[in-house]
């Protein structure tokens, strides 16, 4: 799946405009439609969105494995993403928009790990299932903290999955992985002299229209 800058482009736009309209409290918008081959692909992703400066998490929500259309699934957790509920005390206003980054990240299949050990934290996700319970790290968690293998898999059992630190060394264990396509961070809010830059005709919709990162 070759995802060019238009596509890119077009996925953002489409984030933006969920979000927007979620904050106003409309789910019933309707995704553009669109024939590109690549848009219409099935494919998880997660939705991202940071403080600009500070790098502070304000939401992120997505889907390991789906069988929607991309077009469709960064629209659906776009707008899951505005309203992440680790911060239903203090969510995500539109006043705030501004002072935030926007990142997509499409996914690849999940691939079964020969051992729980087996990825490498920089290029791959892991979607770690034990005990009953399942967490992810997508691969920017090791690219932003640092963390090794081990300390992955320890941070994700204990602060992710509500299970001691070194359970993922149960035999039991499972482990999968994928890759990631970014499109972004750019600001949720672009300088006036880009914000119109894609236009309709590159695929950006019109005016009026569960599974976390944890960075």
């Amino acid at each position: 799946m070759e995802i060019t800058e238009q596509h890119k482009r077009i996925l953002l736009d489409a984030a933006r405009m969920a979000i927007r309209e979620a904050l106003r409290g409309n789910y019933r918008y309707k995704i553009p439609g669109t024939s590109d081959p690549v848009l219409l692909m099935p494919a998880g992703c997660f939705v991202t969105l940071h403080e600009i400066g500070t790098h502070r998490l304000r939401g992120c929500i997505g889907r390991l494995q789906t069988t929607d259309p991309l077009i469709k699934t960064v629209h659906e957790t776009a707008q899951s993403a505005c309203q992440d509920p680790r911060f239903r005390m203090n969510p995500v206003t539109m006043a705030e928009l501004p002072r935030l980054d926007l990142e997509i990240s499409i996914l690849t299949p999940l691939q079964p790990a020969r051992n729980v050990l087996d990825f490498d934290p920089l290029q791959d996700g892991i979607y770690l299932i034990c005990r009953g319970r399942s967490g992810t790290f997508l691969p920017q968690v090791a690219r932003e903290t640092g963390w090794d293998r081990e300390q992955l898999l320890t941070r994700l059992c204990a602060d992710k999955m509500g299970l001691p630190p070194d359970a993922w060394k149960d035999p039991q264990a499972q482990l999968l992985k994928y890759q990631v396509t970014v499109i972004g961070p750019e600001p949720f809010v672009l300088p006036e002299k880009d914000s119109g830059a894609a236009g309709p005709s590159a695929g950006a919709a019109p005016p009026e229209s569960g599974t976390d990162r944890s960075t």
